[in-house]
């Protein structure tokens, strides 16, 4: 049975409407989901408004949208996050990179050389997104990146192959575990940073949990972090850490507990505490604001 005719413009108003309180860009939303139906940029939507949809294309859209306004993200329904400029493969086994992370890439850059071969370790990639990120900036370096989950690996992998990045290895493991005998340069990590108990992940609960939340504060992981990675950063070594923006005291205050210094805090795009770095053997803290 064929649907009514619908063109661009009207599956776009009536899906932007369906989307209102569900999503915090309903217009953005439809026009992604339809685009990526299409196969098109978006910018055919807007050239095309009154193009009929086909059958199909309009049974896949509606589909869609009904996904969308139970809750799916978006990335989960057409498969790709765009994450520092690259378009990455993403499923529901990994996170999906916001874009407060990219404060942790952009951090970890200003800090590693331009002109120096580095090792660089991220911990808990996911989907990749920090390691790839960092590495198509320094293809000079050598990134290690691990997860527990091969699942998550797999879709890494995926997003490693994609960009042809031959300066990125993939191990799995928990959290250092798998590179316990080796030293490296610099240290990051996107962990699980959401209490047990936080009401926001009845929200996030098409994402994996154990990617989320970590303990009763949300600082499991980052303790872990915090005390195994003294034994494989060198000497003048940095730890780059993502956190909850009212995490910062709590997170310096583990830090220093384990022995780091030189701790300084970074904000998001939103003005929010977001990154925290932090060397051995120095003793200044700042906040950069």
């Amino acid at each position: 049975m064929s649907l009514p005719a619908i063109t661009n413009g009207s599956a776009l108003v009536d899906a932007t409407k369906t989307l209102v309180g569900v999503s915090e860009s309903p217009r953005l939303d439809a026009e992604t989901l339809l685009a990526w139906v299409l196969d098109a940029p978006r910018s055919h939507l807007f050239t095309q408004p009154d193009a009929e949809l086909n059958d199909e294309s309009a049974r896949a859209f509606l589909d869609a949208v009904s996904r969308r306004r139970q809750g799916e993200p978006v990335a989960y329904i057409t498969g790709t996050k765009e994450f520092w400029s690259l378009q990455l493969t993403v499923s529901p086994d990994t996170l999906v990179p916001r874009p407060e992370t990219e404060t942790l890439v952009e951090q970890a850059l200003a800090l590693i050389p331009q002109d120096r071969r580095c090792r660089i370790l991220d911990l808990g990639t996911g989907s990749g997104a920090i390691a790839v990120a960092i590495a198509s900036e320094r293809s000079n370096c050598e990134i290690v990146a691990t997860d527990a989950s091969r699942l998550a690996l797999d879709i890494a992998k995926q997003n490693v192959a994609k960009y042809d990045l031959n300066n990125i290895r993939l191990v799995e493991g928990d959290w250092t575990e798998p590179v316990g005998d080796q030293t490296f340069d610099f240290v990051v990590s996107n962990p699980p940073y959401v209490s047990d108990n936080d009401p926001a992940l009845d929200e996030l609960n098409y994402e994996p949990r154990s990617a989320l939340s970590a303990g009763p504060d949300g600082l499991d992981g980052i303790r872990r972090i915090a005390e195994d990675a003294r034994a494989i950063l060198s000497a003048d070594g940095t730890l780059l850490l993502e956190h909850g923006a009212d995490q910062q005291v709590a997170v310096a205050n583990v830090l220093q507990e384990n022995g780091w210094a030189d701790i300084s805090c970074y904000k998001d795009l939103s003005g929010h505490p977001r990154v925290t770095t932090a060397r051995m053997g120095k003793t200044a803290i700042r906040d950069h604001r």
